[in-house]
């Protein structure tokens, strides 16, 4: 019965998903005109906090980050007092909401409405204009959930948001993922979650934020990722989903010598620890290697933090919305890799995104974000200068030594050493007990 209702599922996705063909094929389109947006009731206005002065980053969309979290008891129990029923959080909901609650993704102050998840689908942006990434969604296959009501979203035996639901409509699945993902095909992971994971209907609603998640590693908010970092220097965003190798830590501090970084700039590394693509390394065993390079390097430049956030693989869309959470948490400048959260069709192999149409797109974007990109070098190993460009090792004709990640994997299964110009002990003994 388990096979038949899943080769049901998949069937009924391919065929619903198919249909986004008969839609245009352009992905990517620029924000259309800013139209005017009704003002919230009163007994819907989230908290801002507007102390600020602790960074040279404001938060999206305006002066203010949404904090939506209730501060005493008293309102904690009057806000469950009006819910009409309890829901267990899935855990890409409790990443969503924990960013809404926290000012993660301010501007916004709960689920999108239908009118809020068409624009951001077809213009990337909300509805007055404001730019945003991808759609941020409650979904539900619950047919009794209806607008009005309010509803207690939990993990477990811990409350963590009430939702006072305002709409509920059946999303345009093939033309979200067209738009947001490049491509409807069900082979791309974030395709697939749409069409297999997300219920039939999306609802919008207000967020009121009554308890964190309580994560095996520490998710700390935007505003006190604020306070941690320095006052009035440039910060500059390194995400990744994967743990840091010896590439990766050369790539992000020495961004902080790019012309567009100012003197005494910091870097922010800020990895995403909730669900990805199913071949990735688990968040947990994740930050178990974050730290432990964190205290071997130990250095004052280089903060670290963790992110509550699930990824779509969505490549340039994807790259905006990162660069969205960072300016909330604080940093002026974002890290654009090659291929950023880009993804391979698990049927051909091919890249869904081209090399640097993520950077593309940033670029094109800056202005209205308020973040500059910062674009990757491409390193490479020489036995004789250590990590340089590979323009430069090629015009000096460097020896060059290269590592797949195939064959890392399968030496870190097998026990044979890892070379150190690879990657760090402390993080391959993290990797060998975990994985």
């Amino acid at each position: 019965t388990t096979t038949n209702t899943l080769t049901m599922k998949f069937t009924i996705a391919a065929i619903t998903i198919a249909t986004a063909a008969a839609f245009s094929s352009s992905a990517f389109t620029a924000p259309r005109r800013a139209v005017a947006v009704s003002a919230p009731s009163a007994a819907f206005l989230p908290r801002f906090d507007t102390s600020l002065d602790i960074s040279k980053q404001v938060p999206h969309g305006g002066d203010s980050l949404v904090d939506l979290m209730v501060k005493s008891d008293e309102e904690k129990e009057a806000a469950i007092a009006k819910v009409d029923m309890e829901l267990q959080a899935s855990p890409r909901q409790l990443c969503d909401v924990e960013l809404i609650m926290n000012g993660g993704f301010s501007p916004l102050t709960g689920f999108m409405t239908e009118e809020e998840y068409k624009s951001v689908v077809e213009d990337m942006a909300m509805p007055d204009g404001t730019i945003f990434g991808l759609p941020v969604v409650f979904d539900t296959n619950d047919e009794n959930l209806k607008p009005g009501m309010t509803i207690l979203l939990k993990d477990g035996d811990r409350a963590i948001a009430t939702v006072e639901f305002t709409d509920k409509f059946s999303p345009n699945k093939p033309l979200e993922c067209l738009k947001c993902y490049g491509t409807s095909q069900i082979e791309h992971p974030g395709s697939l979650m749409v069409a297999t994971e997300r219920g039939q209907y999306y609802m919008g609603g207000k967020v009121t934020g009554l308890n964190l998640p309580i994560r095996d590693f520490p998710c700390r908010t935007p505003q006190e990722v604020r306070e941690s970092l320095p006052d009035d220097v440039d910060v500059v965003a390194f995400q990744c989903r994967n743990p840091v190798h010896r590439a990766h830590y050369e790539l992000f501090t020495r961004a902080l010598d790019d012309e567009n970084v100012g003197k005494d700039g910091v870097v922010l590394v800020h990895p995403t620890c909730g669900p990805t693509q199913a071949d990735d390394i688990d968040g947990t065993t994740r930050y178990k290697t974050y730290e432990v390079l964190k205290e071997e390097t130990k250095n004052p430049r280089v903060n670290w933090e963790y992110l509550p956030y699930s990824m779509h693989m969505a490549g340039p869309r994807e790259a905006i919305q990162h660069m969205i959470i960072r300016k909330n948490f604080g940093c002026t400048h974002f890290i654009i890799g090659r291929d950023m959260a880009g993804s391979k069709s698990s049927i051909t192999g091919d890249d869904f995104y081209g090399a640097y149409e993520a950077q593309d797109i940033a670029r094109a974007n800056a202005e209205k974000l308020g973040v500059t990109p910062v674009p990757s070098l491409n390193l490479v190993y020489t036995e004789d200068e250590g990590y340089v460009t590979a323009d430069y090792a090629d015009e000096k004709d460097l020896a060059q030594k290269k590592l797949s990640g195939t064959k890392f994997r399968q030496m870190l299964r097998s026990g044979e050493d890892i070379p150190e110009w690879f990657a760090f002990k402390s993080v391959v003994a993290v990797l060998r007990e975990n994985i």
